[in-house]
């Protein structure tokens, strides 16, 4: 297992619902925030990956996502959410990430990416693999 990545997010009005509480679908963006900034972490720019002249774009989809949500966030909290991969596989990742504000845990979520060529899915590219596996993440079978 990787060492979490922290990323953090402070909650806006627009974060927020009529109840005055951070909208559910708010913590999937400060999630995909995360992962994002996981994979600037390990000096994977994904700019690089979607202009390939060479090819079709490569990119990263979500394939899976599983969240529970166990405490509200409101307007003006700080939060860290952070971002660890758990698993690599051929063509995907998996990744556990958690919403705090200080140490209490408000969101946790599973998430499986998997690495995507003119719509099929294919094979972490080599120097990609080598990132994550730098990064300590342990492989897995897909």
């Amino acid at each position: 297992m990787t060492a979490a990545n922290a990323l953090p997010v402070r909650v806006y009005w627009e974060d927020t619902d009529a109840s005055g509480l951070v909208y559910h679908t708010s913590y999937i963006r400060f999630m995909e925030r995360g992962r994002t900034e996981l994979l600037r972490s390990i000096g994977l720019d994904q700019r690089p990956l979607l202009e390939d002249p060479d090819g079709a774009p490569t990119f990263f989809v979500v394939r899976a996502m599983q969240l529970d949500f166990l405490r509200p966030a409101v307007m003006d909290d700080l939060l860290n959410v952070e971002t660890r991969v758990t698993a690599l596989g051929g063509a995907s990742l998996t990744l556990d990430q958690r919403v705090l504000r200080d140490a209490e845990t408000l969101v946790t979520a599973t998430v499986k990416v998997v690495c995507v060529e003119a719509g099929r899915a294919k094979r972490l590219p080599p120097d990609i693999r080598e990132k994550f596996l730098r990064a300590h993440a342990e492989p897995a079978t897909d």
